[in-house]
């Protein structure tokens, strides 16, 4: 404890909190969040996650409407003011003069793919930056050669966007698309027993999540992909809510290709994504758009869509900087400490259902899904914005059109800029519900199935 005191005291002294000023205090300062990390760099992620000094300053680095609670960054997230700043500065910047400052922003892009690539253990030249999950996994889904009758193996759980996708091309080219079902939450173990027994001689690809946005149920990734490699079946991985939500490294999941909407969990600016596709593995794809011949090899080609726009992509490069100068094992931490919070206040009641595996060693980390018994979660959703200003998104049934498995829960995402008073709050509505019941006559009008509205994945 008495080296904590001092570290903070030095951290104060620092940022100008206390004695001389070092310099303008601004709290979208990255060398703020930067400073208080040094002051807690003796402390375990856990203990870190619990130290409500230390993610006061991280708070303090966004701009946020705090008259409502957002518990739905399973959506889209907030960036830091450090990041939205950068976004301005280099759109501005290329507003000058486009034909000059374009392709000085876009030849700098080479040094975010570096670093990228570095922080999340791939090779750059295994990176492609895209503008979301969406993107990313259409490029695979859709530039992977397949004949009539082969066949895509997949779960009814995926993105929905992800399925209509295969759908397309089963529809158009006569590929079988399977769906495998499973309950929520499961295990790991079941999970690759499903996708084991599914093969048969068509089998050619298989899709999985590496959490779904349902329940945030986490697969067995790196197993399924030795499987699939053993057979000779090409593995594509949704990860649009796993990169910068807990960490990992990319090719110890050793699946072929994997994309991501970094507008989530690395509070990146809407529009940035990316695609990782094993190296021996790029000339197996063609490009969503075309590209050059002497591109086949190159995962540039994978960037072919015309004019971008420049000043988000290269604001990624604070929006990783703020989650490097976090941690990834600390942001992990906290987000399940906040996660663990709320379910385990609720869990004591026997109507409380929570539809995410949270045991240790952790199987979830920002990410949960819970309803009451006997309660519309669609109507609880509307109680929890009209009587406590929460944003929770209610997922109903499975991915239309076929919509063959039984699914109600809110899904529960809180981030690092939620307070404890936040999820204090969620408990106290949740428990008020409990009690007292909520009107189920009107549902919230953006509510209903799985995948509809906005797409921002």
């Amino acid at each position: 404890m008495k080296s904590q005191t001092w570290s903070r005291r030095s951290f104060l002294r620092t940022i100008g909190a206390a004695g001389g000023v070092a310099f303008t205090w601004n709290a979208s300062n990255l060398e703020r969040v930067e400073a208080a990390s040094r002051s807690i760099s003796d402390m375990s992620p856990e203990e870190a996650a619990r130290d409500e000094f230390y993610w006061r300053e991280v708070q303090l680095g966004f701009k946020l409407d705090r008259s409502l609670i957002n518990l739905n960054n399973g959506f889209t997230c907030p960036c830091p003011r450090v990041v939205l700043e950068s976004a301005f500065r280099y759109t501005e910047m290329i507003n000058m003069l486009p034909v000059h400052y374009q392709g000085m922003v876009a030849g700098n892009i080479e040094t975010i793919r570096r670093r990228m690539a570095n922080e999340f253990g791939c090779d750059p030249e295994e990176l492609a930056l895209t503008r979301g999950a969406s993107e990313a996994l259409q490029i695979v889904q859709n530039g992977i050669d397949l004949k009539p009758g082969d066949e895509v193996i997949t779960t009814e759980q995926d993105y929905p966007r992800m399925l209509t996708t295969w759908d397309q091309r089963m529809r158009r080219e006569g590929i079988k698309v399977t769906r495998l079902q499973f309950p929520v939450p499961t295990t790991q173990d079941h999970l690759f027993n499903l996708f084991e027994k599914s093969i048969t001689p068509k089998t050619k690809v298989f899709h999985f999540c590496h959490i779904t946005n349902l329940t945030a149920q986490l697969f067995p990734v790196q197993r399924i992909a030795r499987l699939a490699r053993s057979k000779g079946i090409v593995t594509i991985v949704d990860g649009a809510h796993a990169l910068g939500h807990f960490p990992f490294k990319l090719r110890d999941l050793e699946c072929d290709a994997y994309g991501v909407s970094l507008h989530k969990w690395l509070l990146a600016p809407i529009g940035n994504g990316c695609l990782y596709v094993r190296r021996e593995m790029i000339p197996r794809f063609w490009p969503l758009q075309a590209a050059p011949e002497q591109q086949d090899t190159d995962i540039r080609k994978f960037e072919a869509i015309g004019t971008h726009p420049w000043g988000i992509r290269a604001a990624l490069g604070e929006a990783l900087a703020y989650h490097q100068a976090i941690g990834a094992e600390r942001k992990a931490a906290r987000m399940r400490y906040l996660t663990l919070r709320w379910a385990n206040a609720l869990k004591k009641y026997p109507r409380v259902k929570i539809l995410t595996d949270l045991s240790d060693p952790p199987q979830a980390w920002g990410v949960a899904a819970v309803n009451i018994e006997g309660i519309d979660v669609r109507a609880l959703a509307k109680f929890l914005r009209q009587k406590y200003r929460i944003i929770a998104v209610p997922l109903v049934g499975g991915a239309p059109p076929n919509q063959v498995f039984d699914y109600q829960a809110l899904r529960i995402s809180p981030n690092i800029y939620t307070t404890l008073e936040e999820i204090d709050t969620f408990i106290e509505a949740m428990e008020d519900a409990v009690k007292n019941g909520v009107e189920e006559d009107v549902f919230l009008p953006e509510a209903g199935a799985v995948g509809g509205g906005m797409n921002l994945y």
